[in-house]
């Protein structure tokens, strides 16, 4: 593949220029005409050498995730550069010398690289996926086109600490309860690993008859005392299974599906995913970016549930067609009504980004909400059902000792 040089203007009038990989010239430029853009020159590529003081990066291939936080900081460093007046390369080379980040500061030289020898903000961030998702690249090629880069840096970091602050409430809100839960079990495997065979030794030599509860819980100690392996390797073979299963088209919408239908979470889930699509579509309609591209963008941020991503897709193919996007929307099926409506009313306002911002808010309130009642319930749940299970284990105990007492005294 070769490289070549173009010169284009966007619908401003304003000249720009990028880079494009294409075969030959020929197909480079139909493949530019073809997305509408105004091409007035375009000539093979060659590196300039103005910018040949700038560090060589030759260790990274965008495979290496950067935090949340640090992305954030980044694009509104560089808004505030951009604002300021300066040049778009300094102002990535200076964040990139002095960013405290070690993954992210080589990216930025390389990116400032790639810029200064004539390619697009947007182009050179493409090389870095890991680090730039497709929210990022749309953002910027809207900013670019627009030219309100700084603007829309600064809806990026919007977006970003958004996203961030909704992961940090669900953590915060797992974290105690996951910890308080492996603490049990490790309690209660201690119990029935260390304490359970001393008692059991005992009911042996009296040779007499165990309540079952008794005898399921010696049988659990034994299974795991002396087949501790069969016990790992049933593990790790129903994970595989489970895994395999998922893996397959079908296996991965059922999973998917049972994600958005689960008992008590599936409501939570989707109101992650609605209040998502809310925010990213409102956010990149703000930043100038097409509602086609916008369904793009959408269309790859939902890999991760597959009946979310198909009704993404369904909803790009009608309104590429002409249907309106709450009509497309509306006819997946799988989104609540008072989505589709809003849409529809933001629409006929001609205020569509500002309603989907503020539908966005009433999903992220009933996210809080859930998190807020999940945090106040999980923990006296998880005590008294832990505490009922050791409860259980206990008494499996002490109930053939009570007998053994009422033996003695009867004898």
């Amino acid at each position: 593949m070769a490289k070549f040089s173009y010169t284009a203007q966007d619908s401003k009038g304003h000249n720009y220029k990028s880079v494009i990989e294409s075969e030959n010239k020929e197909k480079a430029l139909a493949y530019l005409q073809a997305k509408g853009t105004l091409i007035i020159d375009i000539v093979p590529f060659q590196k300039k050498s103005l910018f040949a003081f700038l560090p060589k990066f030759s260790g990274g291939t965008g495979q290496v995730k950067i935090k949340g936080h640090v992305m954030a900081f980044f694009a509104e460093q560089l808004s505030t550069l951009i604002a300021g007046g300066v040049p778009l390369v300094r102002a990535i080379t200076l964040l990139g010398e002095y960013s405290t980040d070690k993954n992210l500061g080589p990216v930025l030289i390389s990116i400032a690289r790639d810029v200064a020898g004539g390619n697009s903000l947007h182009g050179a961030l493409e090389k870095f996926p890991k680090v730039f998702d497709h929210t990022w690249l749309s953002m910027v090629q809207a900013g670019e086109v627009g030219g309100h880069l700084a603007e829309a840096l600064l809806q990026i970091a919007k977006y970003v600490k958004s996203t961030e602050m909704l992961k940090s409430k669900i953590i915060t809100a797992i974290s105690y309860p996951a910890i308080l839960f492996l603490m049990s079990i490790g309690v209660l495997i201690y119990f029935v690993v260390g304490i359970v065979p001393t008692f059991a030794s005992i009911f042996q030599d009296f040779d007499m008859e165990l309540p079952a509860i008794t005898k399921l819980v010696l049988l659990v100690s034994l299974t795991i005392r002396h087949h501790l392996f069969l016990v790992i390797f049933g593990i790790i073979a129903a994970v595989v299974a489970f895994y395999l299963m998922v893996s397959t088209p079908m296996g991965k919408k059922r999973w998917h599906t049972f994600h958005l239908k689960m008992p008590i979470f599936g409501g939570f889930i989707s109101n992650i995913y609605y209040e998502k699509i809310l925010s990213n579509m409102a956010t990149l309609l703000n930043s100038g970016v097409s509602i086609i591209n916008v369904l793009n963008v959408m269309e790859e941020a939902f890999a991760g549930n597959v009946i979310i991503q198909s009704a993404v897709t369904a909803a790009k193919r009608d309104v590429s067609t002409g249907k309106s996007l709450s009509e497309a929307f509306r006819k997946t099926g799988k989104f609540p009504g008072l989505m589709t409506e809003m849409m529809l009313m933001g629409e006929e306002s001609g205020r569509l980004p500002h309603i989907m911002e503020t539908l966005s808010k009433f999903y992220s309130e009933q996210i809080n909400q859930f998190i807020a009642r999940f945090s106040a319930l999980i923990d006296p749940i998880l005590i008294v059902g832990i505490g009922a299970i050791i409860g259980v284990v206990v008494l499996s105990i002490f109930m053939p000792i009570f007998k053994m007492s009422q033996i003695g005294m009867g004898g």
